[in-house]
């Protein structure tokens, strides 16, 4: 009658465990050439907004970010000297006021 047909999607593949197996192994591989970086962030700098001093936890952790000071997301020294902790909406303010500064001093 007013009905359409619509063909199913074919299920994605599943993996064998031998292709789990080597995603977990590059994965922690990748932990350990420094990608996780927000980790070893979060245990240097702990669970505080370096800019507001705002607290987290784990229900809201999620909302704490890691800033690169230079601005260049692969200097990551282990020591975290390149990193701060910023809450999300600290994090948009960093990155929103250079923005801001370039179209207040072109508008002039």
């Amino acid at each position: 009658m007013g009905t359409s047909f619509r063909p199913r999607r074919p299920a994605a593949p599943t993996k064998t465990v031998a292709e789990a197996e080597e995603l977990v192994r590059q994965m922690r591989a990748g932990q350990d050439k420094g990608i996780n970086y927000r980790e070893r962030s979060l245990k240097i700098n702990g669970w505080i907004c370096a800019r507001c001093a705002r607290e987290f936890d784990l229900t809201n952790l999620h909302l704490l970010t890691v800033h690169h000071k230079d601005g260049n997301h692969n200097n990551n020294p282990a020591n975290g000297s390149n990193w701060e902790n910023l809450c999300s909406y600290c994090h948009d303010d960093e990155h929103s006021r250079g923005l801001l500064g370039e179209y207040l001093s072109n508008g002039r």
